[in-house]
């Protein structure tokens, strides 16, 4: 599932094509993809036709387009979304859901979506930061998130560091592979307790957060199928600098131990046995 690079980057290309065109004409393919707007798909192309989009902005793994009428469209791109800008003369796109076209004649916007498992919807006066999203916490790239407030509150849980990494009323944005790549970096196995941690060692590793996520902006992401791509179709690349996620049986780039896949929580955990030792 996307994380927040892989958003980021789709939210920075959308903003660059849609910011400050109208939208003339809207079409559900699929009502599935606009499940979470309850009134219909009549309602859903009716209430967004003849509204300007202001802006694209993310909260975590979740985009919004703020309109000039306080609404908002929101976006989940799930497995296998993709937000695509095309030619009005493209052909459609076999998993084609939701298209909008724009007064402007300009490039249309696309929802493609094979798995069906992200949709759209519209958040009356959701144009500042929809109630539908607002308990999701703010991300470490966010200029107001809070270090001090998020280090009290991982060190006063008790649960595992990585579970508190995927906590998305804790720190948003953070997935499987992001906190796998961070937790390499700070020398930390996945199991380790929270309420162990100490200051300076959620510092540490916050830093690391961050400089995993920015890394993987500049990248584009990380594609591992082509069902993760950009606006204009374009893979990420930051599985090319991979130092834990999906290296099982490689060599730890830093002390050359053999990398291990444990389970977690219905997934995969990679680490390197010498360097993050499971806590005692």
């Amino acid at each position: 599932m996307p994380e927040l690079p892989e958003v980021e980057t789709v939210r920075i290309g959308l903003a660059k094509w849609v910011t400050g065109r109208t939208i003339s004409a809207v079409e559900v393919h699929h009502p599935r993809s606009i499940r979470r707007h309850l009134p219909g798909d009549a309602h859903f192309a009716a209430v967004l036709t003849g509204r300007t989009i202001l802006d694209v902005a993310r909260r975590g793994k979740y985009l919004w387009l703020p309109l000039d009428s306080g609404d908002a469209v929101i976006a989940h791109l799930g497995m296998s979304g993709q937000l695509l800008m095309q030619p009005a003369t493209a052909a459609d796109e076999k998993h084609l859901r939701v298209r909008f076209t724009f007064t402007d004649d300009g490039p249309e916007l696309r929802f493609v979506d094979q798995r069906t498992f992200g949709g759209l919807s519209v958040s009356e006066g959701g144009a500042e930061l929809p109630d539908e999203i607002s308990h999701i916490a703010r991300d470490p790239m966010d200029p107001l998130f809070d270090d001090a407030a998020f280090s009290a509150r991982l060190r006063g849980r008790h649960t595992e560091v990585k579970r508190a990494l995927l906590d998305q009323t804790l720190i948003s944005g953070v997935g499987n592979i992001y906190a796998d790549e961070a937790l390499w970096r700070a020398k930390l196995h996945g199991t380790r307790p929270t309420d162990k941690l100490t200051r300076p060692a959620v510092d540490r590793l916050l830093g690391h957060v961050r400089d995993v996520l920015a890394e993987a902006i500049v990248a584009g992401g990380t594609s591992f199928d082509e069902l993760y791509v950009d606006v204009n179709g374009e893979s990420g690349y930051f599985d090319r600098s991979l130092n834990a996620y999906g290296r099982e049986g490689e060599p730890c780039k830093r002390c050359g131990a053999i990398m291990r896949r444990e389970s977690f929580m219905n997934r995969s955990s990679f680490s390197c046995p010498r360097c993050q030792p499971k806590p005692r």
